[in-house]
């Protein structure tokens, strides 16, 4: 398949250019082309602008009278949109833009005018060294100036590049090494003598004891030891709560209150047996019958040791009470 847009064309091996008919038409005749606004214009009759970029149906012919270096010359005709009247321009090889001759006018680009006045300056200059010896004798020696100095400055770049290259790294590693091992050998070595100065002993024989520094952990050891109160509401701390007294019942403000220790056995006393050989006081003596029980008469003192329980000292009562009517 064959390209659609073909730069280079096939040639036979037979070719003859003078076979090929003349073409009738003149050499300088005028055809029409398709081309776009090379720039910002305004036509000259009816004021309307032509902005670059716009594209027109153009006539485009040679100019035989002009030339630049060899190079062909061409011009061309559009017409304005608004009145359709014509305007002219050509090429120009020596600047690389497009000159307007007739039906409009350019408009005016900054950026055209600055690289016209940079051109002109650049002329001026070139003229001025051409025609002042010293002036020219000044930028060279100027230029020469720079030179030594971007040569210095390109001889130390060597310089550095070598010295890179010229680096040992296991040698450096290994220097490196010993004065990281001799620092260490010297920390340890500061270490064992502040040890020994606070674990020494004196000629005599004794250790050296520091005195120890109260720090915040003997303080926190006595604050937990101490004994805090214990709150159920946080508006306790504002007020002097006193302790809670149990409050007795009446009958215990009346009899007391019973002992454990006693049990029953207050409540209920023990009757001693009397013997038939005991003598009654005052020298008197008791018939006695082999036949007939003989009564006790003497109730001998009770032998339980008073208590200062009230419900003790109610049982005593009551106890002697019943061995005197008995």
């Amino acid at each position: 398949m064959s390209e659609r847009k073909v730069l280079n064309k096939y040639y036979p091996p037979d070719f003859d250019p003078s076979k090929i008919p003349k073409s009738k038409e003149k050499r300088n005749a005028t055809f029409a082309i398709r081309l776009m606004a090379p720039c910002n214009m305004r036509c000259t009759t009816c004021g309307e602008y032509i902005y670059k970029g716009r594209k027109f149906n153009a006539r485009k012919e040679d100019v035989d009278d002009m030339n630049y270096l060899g190079l062909r010359i061409y011009r061309f005709y559009i017409k304005c949109t608004a009145c359709v009247s014509e305007i002219c321009f050509r090429t120009d090889p020596e600047t690389t833009d497009y000159v307007l001759e007739a039906g409009a006018t350019r408009n005016f680009e900054a950026l055209k005018k600055a690289e016209d006045q940079a051109d002109r300056e650049a002329e001026a200059r070139r003229e001025e060294l051409e025609n002042n010896p010293m002036k020219l004798l000044e930028e060279r020696t100027f230029a020469s100036k720079n030179e030594m100095e971007v040569a210095e400055s390109l001889e130390e770049l060597r310089e550095l590049n070598r010295r890179t290259v010229a680096v040992d790294y296991p040698t450096m590693l290994a220097q490196y090494q010993k004065v990281k091992r001799t620092e260490d050998e010297e920390e340890e070595r500061k270490d064992e003598e502040f040890v020994k100065a606070v674990f020494s002993r004196e000629e005599g024989g004794a250790k050296v004891k520091r005195i120890r520094d109260e720090s915040s952990s003997d303080e926190e050891e006595l604050a937990s030891k101490v004994s805090r109160p214990t709150v159920t509401n946080p508006t306790d701390f504002l007020v002097d709560k006193k302790p809670v007294v149990e409050k007795k019942a009446v009958w215990e403000k009346s009899i007391g209150t019973l002992s454990s220790k006693g049990g029953l056995g207050v409540l209920v006393k023990k009757k001693v047996a009397v013997t038939n050989n005991s003598t009654a006081p005052n020298n008197t003596s008791i018939p006695t019958h082999p036949s007939a029980p003989v009564p006790s008469t003497v109730s001998t003192p009770s032998t339980t040791p008073s208590t200062s329980n009230a419900l003790g000292m109610l049982g005593a009562y009551s106890g002697s009470s019943d061995s005197a009517s008995e």
